[in-house]
């Protein structure tokens, strides 16, 4: 679809909303066209809290109306995307995107779409920047310092060039300066540990005086960023640069120790945050991260035990609770907790009656066929080594997505299956990463629960 063909069918939808303004109050409008559609609503959210679920009605188009929004910063979700759309009082929006190209896709129209359109565009030019300066880390001080702050300038001077010609609010613009700061902000706090890593020297030491001067210029405990990915990003890599170049101080190596530094992020994040929700969110984010990456049983422990002593999120619904019980049931020789998955035709499959060789138990999902086509070469190499091992692919998208997929590849060397219910597959076996793989024995049990079929010695686990 043609750029022109996208903003005619926006304003067609655009015709519903505009005789109905109103600005002695905060109604306002949000709609749009999801192109290709995963599913069949959009999920609109203001934080962590879904405000509505609006489904996509005919030609894939969706609308609602809300006799009063708050302004500020929301998200829009289309799993599993998803991108965030700002509202000043009594905008009415409506968006365009293709799940097939999301991000690139997103274009906004009606009142309130320059502002979001602006945003997109600082999105989309600091993605390519990133990409771009994966190369500086290596560099020597000087040169890295220079390439990002010449970077920095071009961004600075698009982002005032649009706010003098779109005049935003006060509000808005809490949001946009902050996406431009802290894209540079990100680059300062990754460059000295990835310059260790990458020259397996310390670089730490020979910083100027004032390198770190931006922090003193965060508010920490500000609850408009809690949920800004953005801030949610430097965070990560401010914590991780603070808690690795600690680690440098006390030996003389670049290897990062995982226990060890994150439970001095632990007690970074306690020491920093003194808002309760903002410490605990913080707290749960690097706790994640690290409970699905370190799987060791007695690291587990220890780092469960500082969390818990730092954490005051006792809610029914904390994941790094349900996250520590999942694991906990994952251990060698237990078998997995059942969970209902069907074949193609919809046979219902049982993993303790059904599984009579050692298994791999992989899984994939649709939007992302770079990864599926790399798993079946990958299968297919394994399958000439172990021709009695059986593998057993799961997909993680919703039916009316699978069975498209499906049609279109005729897949060789694993069985077909899905999980009747995703979220009971995520919770039960801590699935959160497309690339986890399981390895079961003959007998059902598991061998591995924590494993990754694309490591390069995973051969070895099958031996």
């Amino acid at each position: 679809m043609s750029n022109i063909q996208k903003t005619g069918v926006l304003l067609l939808l655009l015709l519903a909303v505009t005789s109905c303004k109103n600005k002695d109050n905060y109604t306002a409008y949000f709609g749009g066209e999801i192109s290709n559609p995963r599913s069949e609503y959009v999920i609109f959210s203001k934080g962590n809290k879904i405000i509505d679920t609006i489904p996509l009605k005919e030609n894939n188009r969706f609308f609602i109306k809300f006799d009063s929004l708050t302004p500020g910063l929301y998200t829009f979700r289309h799993d599993p995307e998803y991108q965030y759309v700002y509202f000043d009082k009594n905008d009415s929006i409506m968006v365009f995107a293709d799940s097939k190209d999301f991000d690139q896709s997103v274009v906004f129209s009606g009142r309130g779409e320059r502002k979001n359109n602006f945003m997109m565009e600082l999105y989309l030019t600091n993605e390519k920047d990133r990409e771009a300066t994966y190369d500086f880390y290596g560099l020597e001080y000087r040169d890295f310092q220079r390439k990002i702050d010449s970077a920095y300038a071009l961004r600075n001077a698009f982002y005032k060039q649009k706010k003098d010609i779109i005049n935003w609010s006060e509000g808005f613009d809490f949001y946009a300066k902050s996406r431009l700061n802290f894209n540079h902000y990100t680059k300062k706090e990754y460059y000295p540990y990835l310059y260790a890593r990458r020259n397996g020297k310390e670089i730490a030491s020979k910083l100027p005086a004032g390198y770190y001067s931006h922090r003193s210029t965060i508010d920490f405990n500000d609850p408009k960023l809690t949920d800004f990915s953005p801030f949610a990003r430097y965070i990560t890599a401010m914590m991780n640069n603070m808690a690795i170049t600690r680690a440098q101080k006390k030996a003389d190596n670049v290897q990062e120790n995982t226990l060890r530094d994150n439970i001095t992020k632990l007690k970074i994040a306690d020491s920093l945050f003194t808002n309760e929700k903002i410490k605990n969110q913080v707290l749960n984010n690097i706790a994640f991260s690290y409970l699905l990456e370190d799987q060791n049983i007695i690291n587990n422990q220890q780092f469960l035990e500082r969390y818990m002593e730092l954490s005051t999120d006792n809610s029914n619904d904390n994941s790094i609770h349900k996250i520590a019980n999942a694991i906990k049931s994952l251990k060698k020789g237990n078998e997995l907790p059942e969970i209902p998955l069907v074949h193609p035709d919809n046979k219902p499959f049982d993993i303790d009656d059904d599984i009579k060789k050692q298994s791999v138990v992989f899984f994939w999902t649709s939007c992302a066929h770079s990864h599926l086509e790399m798993v079946y070469m990958k299968i297919n190499e394994l399958k000439k080594q172990f021709p009695d091992v059986d593998f057993i692919a799961i997909n993680v998208d919703e039916s009316k997505e699978w069975k498209k997929v499906m049609s279109q590849y005729k897949f060789k060397g694993a069985i077909q299956l899905r999980a009747a219910n995703f979220e009971e597959l995520k919770d039960k076996w801590v699935i959160t990463k497309i690339n986890r793989t399981i390895i079961l024995n003959p007998d059902g049990s598991i061998k591995n629960a924590f494993t990754n079929l694309m490591n390069p010695d995973f051969a070895a686990e099958l031996k």
